[in-house]
């Protein structure tokens, strides 16, 4: 049933953790509903994981608690897998535009990526909300307030003593690519060889003549291994699924191979799959996610994370204990982000203003129980709570839905459709050969009401 939209009436004062994609508009759109918005973030510019920096961490598997973080995952040649016209914000098209530092391609580099996160933050003034340099090393509940009020603490680059400040509301967009999952193998404490996670991959030079087992199948997955193919002496692929399209069509290599998941590692340098293959390995390469984390949050136990399950979560977004005081940006996976972001963004903002309302406490939490239910009865692992993908399209609408917005566009759905299509088709040519031209059409005239300023 779609809610009631009452006139904004609330106004409150939140702190946003994270000035990446999702923090900016989280903040865009909470303060468009007379929100006094705060935005803390840790580096000395916006962008988050779309900054790039050549610096990776001294522990390569980055496991070590010790070691300094480096809050980028980003690789030196990456560039998008879906087309500007799909991944911009609503009434923000990410537009190519002309200039010496412009990437004018339909599927960019991660430069052209943060020039256009850049372009939204002056449009919209964003940077004086934010503080920059600012960590928040504690958010937890005011423990003699009744109505949800948080304790913030943060502290300034270089700066011991932290600052103290109570919010009315929390949004959480610290994202989820900073603390690595790294596959468990038997033995590996005795093999000899070099490994490390793909948060830390920049360049393909590392893996010149070395025989390299990479494990993972993910989209990034699959760039990186074509990637270090071409200076590699051979790289063997390890996945879960050995007759995955999007990795059985790249391989037109002459020196990459397809195996089963890695069994156990040997002090003679010999890495054995579940298939009973094996190989003499110098490198393994884990291209195997990430796990969400939210190290400042303390919330009396209430939310947690449990085999990569963030819960309990109402459609994602609210723990229905602490709702909606508290809520969380970004979490589901295997999505298109900005949009998605902008549309989390927007029911946080009109909930937060009293323009919606949330089902009761008792209502929410009956609902995230039958989603379990209903997730675990179809087979899914816990891990895969957050991976939307087979619902994606009805859950942005269920989103838009809930706070009384326009449905996202046709185009898009069908845009990603056919990305979707070519990219398992013919994964080497993808980004610069399409035949879906009627919906970039499509999209430029839905655009038109927004370039003017999107362009400047």
């Amino acid at each position: 049933m779609q809610p009631q939209i009452a006139p904004s009436k609330n106004s409150y004062k939140v702190a946003v953790i994270g000035a990446g994609a999702s923090g900016l508009v989280a903040a865009r759109e909470l303060r468009r509903e007379d929100h006094q918005v705060v935005v803390f973030e840790r580096n000395n510019r916006i962008g988050g994981v779309w900054v790039y920096d050549r610096t990776i961490e001294s522990d390569p598997l980055s496991i070590d608690p010790s070691r300094t973080i480096v809050h980028t995952s980003l690789y030196d040649s990456l560039r998008t897998n879906l087309p500007r016209e799909a991944m911009g914000f609503r009434d923000y098209p990410f537009v190519a535009k002309d200039g010496k530092q412009r990437d004018t391609r339909r599927f960019p580099g991660h430069k052209e990526v943060l020039h256009y996160l850049e372009d939204f933050t002056s449009e919209f003034k964003l940077s004086e909300l934010i503080r920059f340099e600012t960590e928040v090393v504690h958010v937890g509940l005011v423990e003699e307030e009744a109505e949800g009020k948080w304790i913030v603490r943060s502290r300034g680059k270089n700066i011991i003593v932290e600052d103290e400040e109570v919010y009315d509301a929390v949004v959480v967009c610290n994202g989820h690519n900073t603390k690595p999952c790294v596959a468990e193998i038997p033995g590996i404490d005795v093999w000899p060889g070099k490994q490390l996670h793909s948060h830390n991959y920049r360049v393909p030079e590392l893996f010149s003549n070395k025989v390299v087992v990479l494990i993972g199948s993910s989209m990034s997955a699959v760039d990186i291994s074509r990637e270090i193919a071409r200076v590699a002496k051979e790289v063997h692929i390890s996945s879960r699924s050995v007759t995955n399209k999007l990795l059985t069509n790249h391989f037109d290599f002459n020196y990459l191979w397809l195996h089963s998941m890695v069994k156990s590692a040997h002090e003679d340098g010999s890495v054995v799959f579940e298939d009973g293959s094996s190989v003499t390995a110098d490198v393994i390469l884990h291209c195997t996610g990430y796990t969400y984390d939210f190290p400042f949050l303390d919330s009396c136990s209430i939310v947690n994370v449990d085999d990569n399950r963030v819960g309990p979560l109402y459609k994602h977004v609210f723990p229905p204990q602490l709702a909606p005081s508290i809520s969380f940006i970004g979490i589901p996976w295997k999505v298109v982000p900005f949009p998605l972001y902008e549309l989390q963004s927007k029911w946080v903002a009109h909930i937060l203003s009293g323009k919606v309302s949330l089902p009761s406490q008792e209502n929410m939490m009956s609902d995230v129980q039958a989603f379990y239910s209903k997730f675990e009865a179809d087979g899914g692992p816990k891990r895969y709570t957050h991976n939307v993908v087979d619902y994606q399209f009805e859950y942005y609408d269920c989103l838009a839905a809930q706070c009384g917005v326009p449905l996202p566009e046709e185009w898009r759905n069908q845009m990603l459709f056919a990305t979707m299509m070519r990219l398992v088709a013919q994964p080497e040519t993808y980004r610069d050969e399409w035949e879906d031209e009627n919906l970039i059409l499509q999209a430029h005239e839905d655009f038109a009401q927004y370039i003017p300023q999107a362009n400047k």
